[in-house]
């Protein structure tokens, strides 16, 4: 499992909607993504650096 290193953060792409995508910086210097309704016990996907970079580029 990845480490996540920073405290999470919501995403400038979720504006002022309540319903918030955070990120956060993983030790492998990728992120960590969540839903922030369910910021303790909800899912988390990490990915590379490589594929968060290459995500944000569709945008």
């Amino acid at each position: 499992m990845t480490k996540v290193v920073s405290p999470f953060w919501k995403s400038s792409y979720s504006g002022q909607e309540n319903a918030c995508v955070e990120v956060a910086d993983t030790a492998a210097h990728g992120r960590a993504v969540r839903d922030s309704k369910q910021p303790e016990d909800g899912p988390l996907l990490t990915v590379s650096r490589e594929s968060w970079h290459g995500f944000l580029r569709q945008f």
